[in-house]
């Protein structure tokens, strides 16, 4: 994987993530919406309403993410924007807003089963964080899970807490055992649209 570049989607990659997602979308019909819509149409959607959902995103210019690609081949994704655009965040105890601050989050990554393992995840981090910063952000959150023995990778979706650590961010709050709210402040970078 020495020829590792990120692009952050865009109606131009969508075919790209169409095809690392696969016909599962990336896990049980997920399509990365998990964090975006209510529990009653995210259920709903695994059917096909969830990729709808996130075409339609792509559709209307929003960039819900960044595709990591080897050579021309998809292999790892990131989900990053505004902490507003994942309004489930902030039905849950564990990660509820610790403050006013306006963040960027990081909430999910997707990596092809022969691409794990690798240190992508680390490389997606840094692709995501630098997106978020070129677009005005100055404090970006994630909320990575405490490492556990023989965890599924599917229970991993958020990523672990070493990478993120690896990656200067700090742990902001914990009110789980297994789950905290990690940030990091980025400098100021000019602003530049979303895409």
């Amino acid at each position: 994987m020495a020829r590792l570049s990120f692009r952050p989607v865009s109606s131009a990659q969508w075919k790209d993530l169409v095809s690392l997602f696969g016909p599962r979308g990336a896990c049980g019909g997920c399509w990365c919406m998990w964090w975006r819509l209510p529990r009653s149409r995210f259920n709903a959607g695994k059917a096909g309403g969830n990729r709808r959902a996130l075409k339609r995103l792509v559709d209307a210019g929003t960039v819900p993410g960044i595709l990591a690609y080897d050579g021309e081949k998809p292999v790892g994704w990131c989900s990053v924007a505004p902490r507003d655009d994942f309004p489930v965040l902030d039905r849950s105890r564990v990660l509820a807003r610790l403050d006013d601050e306006p963040v960027w989050s990081i909430v999910c990554f997707f990596v092809a089963k022969e691409a794990r393992r690798r240190g992508l995840t680390a490389g997606l981090i840094n692709a995501a964080v630098g997106y978020a910063r070129k677009n005005g952000a100055r404090v970006v959150e994630a909320y990575p899970v405490a490492p556990a023995r023989g965890i599924p990778d599917a229970w991993a979706y958020t990523g672990f807490e070493s990478a993120f650590a690896r990656a200067g961010f700090t742990e902001a709050a914990r009110r789980s055992p297994r789950r905290a709210v990690w940030r990091l402040s980025t400098p100021r970078a000019p602003r530049a649209s979303r895409s």
